[in-house]
């Protein structure tokens, strides 16, 4: 295949894999998987691997960016992350004991209801009303609803970053600024775990492929975090749920060409 294509498929799904996860804590797997499997012919299980690998570094900047601008709760994120972690296993191992599963467009639907959500019924509570919430009560809430979010994710395979900014902004309270920051600063040790695994399985990906998305998601995603945290509440919301909305779409459509 030529260079150029593999460089404009690259850029493009790093681009949109950037911005969803600067602006909202998406998983990158979500836009770069269906990309490189339809566009460039690699097997599923690799795109995985190196989607997971992009995630990394560009959910590590935007927790920098958001941590840097005190829109991080890395106490109650380290808590959750336990949670998660243990608990992807858990529901993974279920998923292996019960046949059919899979549930195809979980992720790309959640995000889409999502996306809607963030225009219809913005999330506009102050961080001051985040933090007037015991911290015990707030910790019992990450443990739990952060096993819940990875027992789904192991059991279907998909949809923890949404899964956490929805539980973050409903169920805990959050700001969206901190319920972002927190999400990502949690999806930049999952995909390293994740992406470590895949490799370790299935060996070495495509190393010029690795290298592009995960340049390209990087950039974007500094670039997104940074207008985030700019942003105005009401104004985010509405960039958050359009974009939401149109990587959704994008991703169904892809899917369709599968």
């Amino acid at each position: 295949m030529e260079l150029w294509v593999k460089i404009i498929v690259c850029f493009i799904a790093g681009m949109g894999a950037g911005l969803g996860t600067g602006f909202a804590g998406m998983s990158a797997a979500a836009v770069i998987t269906p990309m490189l499997v339809t566009f460039l012919g690699l097997p599923a299980y690799e795109a995985v691997g190196i989607a997971l690998a992009s995630d990394v570094l560009a959910s590590a900047v935007s927790a920098y960016t958001y941590g840097r601008n005190r829109n991080l709760d890395i106490r109650n994120g380290l808590i959750m992350m336990a949670a998660v972690l243990v608990f992807t296993m858990v529901g993974s191992f279920v998923s292996s004991k019960v046949p059919n599963t899979a549930m195809g467009n979980f992720s790309v639907v959640m995000t889409l209801i999502l996306g809607i959500k963030f225009i219809v019924k913005p999330v506009m509570t102050t961080k001051e009303k985040m933090m007037s919430e015991e911290a015990g009560r707030r910790a019992l809430k990450s443990v739990i609803f952060g096993s819940l979010v990875g027992f789904v994710c192991g059991f279907v395979g998909a949809g923890g970053g949404m899964m956490m900014l929805l539980i973050l902004t409903t169920a805990l309270g959050y700001e969206l600024k901190t319920a972002v920051g927190t999400s990502v600063f949690i999806m930049a040790f999952t995909a390293l775990v994740g992406s470590a695994s895949h490799f370790a399985i299935g060996g070495a990906p495509d190393w010029t492929i690795l290298a592009m998305c995960v340049v390209s998601t990087f950039a974007w995603a500094r670039i997104a975090a940074v207008i985030a945290n700019r942003a105005k509440p009401k104004t985010l919301n509405r960039v958050t749920g359009a974009i939401l909305i149109v990587l959704s779409a994008a991703v169904l459509i892809v899917d369709k060409l599968l």
